[in-house]
This record gives structure tokens, sequence and C-alpha cells, in this order.
């Protein structure tokens, strides 16, 4: 089996519908050779962040231009959370909850 690895694509189109997004997103969730993830889309400004996991970029590449669905960028990424940064993240925590943000 081959490892797949972890990818931001970033799809950048200020005139694109929901429908079409969501037309989309019917095509990219059928996609045997790569795993859609997840996608944050900004309605407003017409982009969407997309998690992708995939063999490689050219992939990723691939099935996008297979399927006529643009992207501005393709970046493998790895995942940070909290829990791995053990201690820094309790004083993180810490010095938010002792941080003053409100007005006087």
């Amino acid at each position: 089996m081959t490892k797949m690895l972890k990818y931001m694509v970033v799809h950048v189109d200020p005139d694109i519908t929901w429908d079409k997004v969501e037309e989309n997103w019917g095509k990219l969730a059928n996609v045997e050779r790569a795993t859609w993830v997840r996608t944050c889309f900004n309605r407003e400004k017409g982009v969407r962040y997309c998690i992708w996991l995939a063999a490689s970029e050219d992939e990723l590449k691939s099935i996008f231009s297979e399927l006529n669905v643009s992207w501005e960028s393709i970046v493998e990424v790895e995942e940070t959370v909290p829990d791995l940064w053990g201690k820094k993240w309790e004083e993180h925590l810490k010095a938010e909850a002792e941080a003053s943000t409100l007005a006087v």
C-alpha cells in the first residue's frame, strides 16, 4: 500500500458559486486515488482550504486536472495539536488566562 501524505490545497476562485462548490465536492468525494478530509471555505472571497491525503502532489494535480477543478497551491503539511506541545501548551493556557484583553 502506498503511503499517504497530507496536503493543504488552496483553491482561489472569487466568482465560484456555492452550487459549483457543492458539485466539485461531490466529484472529489468519490475519488479513489486520494482522500478528501475536509474543507474550510470563505464564500465572500471564494477561497477554499482543503486537506487531502494522497501519494504525491502530482497525484492531486492529476485528479484536479481530470475533474476540471482549479487550484492555487498544493503544499505537503504536518498537523500539530496542543497535546503534542506538552508543558508548553500548559504555559500557553496559563498566560492566556492571565492576559488582560478587556478595556478598562
